[in-house]
């Protein structure tokens, strides 16, 4: 028997970068007789999965999302669906590195052992890294994902973001930007590396093109003192500074800057006049107070401290900008006086990557299902527990 998932990893490395759906289709229905294959990805509001083949029909996306594919969607657990016809669908979650891209459909005509299972699952995950890769080569699988024309801020934006969601033995991070299709200066970043996670969460000023450009003029200073081994104090300094000189005090933009030991739990954080920081532990829901200092850019040569706190195995952190705190409509009470609490306990049995999407729709409740009228970014960090020595 030949060994499935390895060969259709050979065979999407010799794919062209949009051909790697036809390819794990081929591949499949030749090695395992398979009868359909079928790719679906989640759009930008992970609203719905869409099929990658056969696009033409509106419908499909509301018909994936139904049932067994959101089941195996949500759970990130393979779904078996056994047919009146003797048929049996496997559905697994196609996730890179805990980032959830969407669902594979394997449709065979016989119910299939705990082997071909897992095989289809090892495929799925071989297609999820290779559709990560292939997103700087090819524009395909974009398309699929988004149910309307993005602006051009908005366009910026999700191209400036590290993915929606990433798992590390030590915890389990996601986050959600709204309005997806027309968000303009609210952003996060992320990223992993050497025993420590660095997350940063901007509250970002003005709209559409102009707060999109001071967005990315911020993430790309911070991930340039980052990448050159500077910590959280570099990574503020440095933005602040650029800014400051671009703009001249006339922007500036609030942000927080959080690194995380994943051997300890320990967390450091820089608040620059940042979104807000807010901890779930044992269904309590409690603002974690630190001393807000300058945004970024708002004078020259500012300086910043650290401050530290910790984390114990269970707790969850959310990050919420103002779009999400103080957000008003029709004159009530913020949403983060009470509701937003009330939605965050509710998530307590949901994982992070599904949590913040229960936030997030709380808050268009909250608005009446009307539009927002700011941008809205909802960032949830579960942490799991120390990792071990070096975090590795």
């Amino acid at each position: 028997m030949p060994d499935v998932p390895a060969a259709v990893s050979r065979a999407l490395r010799g794919a062209p970068p949009d051909q790697l759906v036809e390819t794990t289709d081929r591949a499949l229905r030749s090695m395992l007789a398979a009868s359909r294959v079928e790719v679906f990805l989640a759009d930008y509001r992970i609203s719905g999965l869409w099929p990658v083949l056969g696009t033409q029909l509106p419908e499909a996306g509301f018909l994936a999302c139904a049932g067994v594919a959101q089941r195996c969607f949500s759970s990130q657990q393979p779904v078996l669906d056994a047919r009146d016809d003797g048929h049996c669908r496997i559905w697994v979650p196609v996730t890179a590195w805990g980032e959830r891209l969407g669902a594979l459909l394997v449709e065979l005509t016989a119910a299939p052992d705990a082997a071909t299972v897992g095989e289809v699952g090892e495929v799925a995950g071989e297609l999820a890294t290779a559709l990560r890769a292939a997103d700087r080569e090819t524009d395909r699988y974009r398309r699929a994902r988004r149910r309307e024309r993005l602006s051009m801020a908005a366009e910026m934006q999700w191209d400036l973001l590290p993915g929606r969601s990433v798992r590390h033995e030590a915890f389990l991070l996601a986050g959600q930007l709204e309005p997806a299709y027309t968000v303009g200066g609210d952003h996060f970043d992320w990223a992993v590396d050497d025993g420590r996670l660095t997350l940063t969460v901007l509250n970002g000023t003005g709209t559409g093109i102009a707060a999109s450009l001071l967005t990315a003029l911020t993430v790309n200073a911070m991930r340039n003192a980052r990448r050159s081994g500077g910590g959280l104090v570099e990574q503020a300094e440095l933005a602040s500074d650029t800014i400051f000189y671009q703009h001249r005090g006339r922007r500036h933009v609030a942000t927080l800057l959080l690194a995380v030991e994943t051997a300890t739990g320990r967390v450091r954080a820089v608040d620059a006049g940042s979104p807000h920081l807010l901890r779930v532990r044992g269904g309590t829901v409690t603002p974690i107070e630190l001393e807000r200092q300058l945004p970024l850019g708002m004078f020259a040569e500012t300086r910043y401290a650290v401050q530290e706190f910790d984390l114990v195995p269970g707790d969850r952190l959310f990050v919420v900008s103002d779009g999400v705190y103080a957000a008003q409509p029709g004159g009530q009470e913020a949403y983060g006086e009470r509701a937003m609490a009330r939605s965050m306990r509710s998530t307590r049995l949901q994982p992070a990557t599904e949590a913040v999407g229960t936030v997030m729709r709380e808050l268009f409740a909250y608005h009446a299902e009307t539009d927002l009228r700011d941008d809205a970014v909802v960032v949830c960090l579960d942490w799991l527990g120390a990792s071990g020595p070096g975090g590795r």
